[in-house]
């Protein structure tokens, strides 16, 4: 019979945190369906005038791209200044490459997880890349919007819009990266997801619920 008061209950997620990744995690869901209608518009025929499926997605897509934007700049202050340094923490086991051979042992079955922070360092490699990858969508998607959009919102970002247009070669190239980088949401989605899982299963801790209830259940180290 196993024992609870073996295991450590920690808090390693803050409420906003959680709430952002849910956030985040469902605006790239609704960004990757209704960018690929977009360019795919297969349930009605593209140009109808009978229908308005296609102004809805793309309303919908507006709406979850500026969220994506807004949670991506609320998510970065966080990490820089928010006061608990748990995500910061693990910037040292990043730098340390004996974390990195432990961990790469650990994943292989050769040794037990050890970290020091709330992500080791292939995960934080891992969502540092993620975020670099929203980072060119949010600024490719400002962009294309600002060329649609000439008034409003579209209106104040044409100057930015123009200057990543030229940096990028060109409108067509503007769209290629964004489109290749829906891609790499679809990949990411799948790989996280059966990830989390893993963990929770090969280290026996709380991996996927700490997301949802903030806490996480680590087994304590007996004592000899």
């Amino acid at each position: 019979m196993s024992n609870t008061s073996s295991y450590s209950r920690d808090y390693v997620f803050s409420t906003a945190i959680r709430v952002f990744h849910w956030l985040r995690a469902l605006s790239i869901v609704m960004l990757v369906i209704t960018g690929f209608y977009i360019s795919w518009p297969f349930l009605v025929a593209y140009g109808g005038t009978d229908n308005l499926m296609q102004g809805w997605v793309r309303f919908a897509h507006l709406v979850f791209g500026f969220i994506l934007v807004a949670i991506t700049l609320a998510r970065a202050y966080l990490f820089f200044f928010s006061k608990s340094d748990i995500e910061r923490r693990s910037f040292k086991d990043l730098i340390s490459p004996r974390m990195w051979i432990k961990v790469l042992k650990a994943y292989a079955y050769i040794s037990k997880k050890e970290q020091t922070g709330v992500y080791n360092p292939l995960q934080f490699v891992t969502y540092f890349m993620l975020t670099m990858v929203i980072i060119v969508m949010c600024v490719t998607g400002l962009a294309l919007h600002a060329h649609v959009y000439h008034e409003g919102m579209g209106g104040m970002l044409y100057p930015f819009a123009e200057w990543v247009v030229v940096a990028f070669g060109g409108l067509a190239p503007v769209r290629e990266v964004h489109h290749f980088l829906t891609w790499v949401f679809v990949i990411f989605v799948v790989v996280h997801v059966y990830m989390a899982i893993f963990s929770g299963v090969r280290f026996r801790h709380n991996a996927v619920d700490s997301i949802v209830s903030g806490y996480d259940y680590h087994k304590l180290k007996k004592e000899k």
